[in-house]
């Protein structure tokens, strides 16, 4: 019997992918969560260990005076900007989450599934904090401890943050979409 005026079996117009794409797709979203889960987990470990073992002390030298372990809380965002707008930055981070699942539902790149699970785990990870974390839910500090010579101190969720982003402008500028489409502008 035929289904809307078509054969059975025969994708109708509008229908998403063909099957034999679903599979492909199957395994860049699993690449997606396994990369966003490794990075969400080892930040939360980072965290903890942070919170428990170097929190209230003395900052742990690793390279002399370039590069110590030191426990900050940071109510706001990169640098120590934007302190009294948490609730903000907590918002952000849940609107890039959406985005992220939003964007993966297209996804057939190897590479953007990489980039965007580096995103959706540190996303994650520093949402985990803001809503979690004293003072109060939605207004967090996140914990940072990396402290390298006259820069910002961060975290490993920050760290996948930049190295998503940085990786997706790469891939941009290679002309590669999630969809796996190649543009030679």
């Amino acid at each position: 019997m035929a289904e809307a005026e078509g054969v059975i079996g025969t994708p109708d117009v509008g229908e998403a992918e063909p099957e034999a794409a679903q599979p492909r797709g199957r395994r860049r979203i699993a690449a997606l969560l396994a990369v966003a889960l490794f990075v969400y987990l080892l930040d939360l470990g980072s965290k903890m260990l942070v919170v428990a073992r170097l929190e209230h002390h003395a900052p742990i030298e690793i390279i002399g005076d370039l590069l110590k372990f030191e426990a900050v809380r940071n109510p706001g965002a990169a640098f120590g900007f934007g302190e009294a707008f948490t609730i903000i930055f907590t918002l952000i981070a849940a609107t890039v989450i959406v985005v992220i699942v939003r964007i993966s539902r297209k996804l057939y790149s190897l590479p953007w599934a990489i980039a965007l699970g580096g995103l959706l785990g540190g996303a994650l990870g520093n949402l985990t904090d803001r809503i979690f974390r004293a003072p109060g839910v939605f207004r967090g500090a996140v914990v940072d401890f990396i402290a390298p010579a006259h820069f910002a101190v961060f975290n490993l969720a920050d760290s996948a943050i930049v190295c998503g982003g940085i990786l997706i402008v790469l891939l941009s500028f290679r002309g590669l979409d999630p969809d796996g489409t190649v543009h030679k502008d």
